[in-house]
């Protein structure tokens, strides 16, 4: 299917759900990884399974996805979801995180090992396939994250507000100034889960 007919689809699924402004379309359009997500939603592309998870897995850049069950809720997602990918960047530019130093690895017998912005922490995880649910056990805190099987790779995403909790965490509460102005965006996009898109 060529890549205008893909978009005229979208859009008019998009349009027809209200869902999202046509402006806001075309935008979102013009990144291809946004193309590829809103059609792997729409289709309802595999989830992520107990054997996909183990080995390391690097930040290539922001992740967001929110959780409706309504296909054209999914496509219209996906829209915002790269509109929000986008803004995430410079925020997370900022706090340092970067391919070279975020990453995760999971282990076949339920340990841990993760970077975020060269910070290291460690403990044990546990699975749940159907909630497509990990949840993270260290010695400072406990944190639920949800996974979304991509093209190349998986999203491992957070609740804006936990993500926060995290990174404030993980910089053992400084007070950074560009904490704050992600906590303030994350204020903005409450229902949306955000965090991290990996790679092998």
């Amino acid at each position: 299917m060529k890549k205008t007919t893909i978009t005229m689809l979208l859009g008019g699924l998009l349009l027809l759900s209200g869902c999202a402004n046509m402006n806001q379309v075309l935008t979102a359009m013009s990144n291809t990884q946004g193309i590829n997500n809103a059609i792997q939603s729409v289709i309802g592309l595999d989830k992520v399974s107990v054997s996909m998870l183990p080995g390391t897995w690097q930040y290539r850049g922001p992740g967001c996805a929110f959780t409706s069950e309504n296909l054209l809720a999914k496509a219209g997602g996906e829209m915002a979801a790269v509109q929000i990918e986008d803004k995430l960047l410079p925020y997370y530019q900022k706090v340092g995180i970067a391919s070279g130093n975020t990453a995760i690895t999971f282990s076949n017998d339920g340990s841990f090992s993760a970077k975020v912005a060269g910070k290291s922490f460690s403990g044990t995880y546990a699975f749940d396939e159907a909630k497509q649910q990990i949840k993270l056990q260290t010695l400072l805190f406990s944190i639920n994250c949800y996974t979304k099987r991509e093209s190349n790779g998986m999203s491992v995403l957070f609740e804006a507000k936990k993500l926060l909790t995290l990174l404030q965490t993980m910089s053992a509460m400084s007070g950074s100034k560009d904490l704050q102005t992600l906590g303030d965006f994350s204020k903005n996009y409450d229902g949306a889960r955000i965090g991290f898109d990996m790679a092998r």
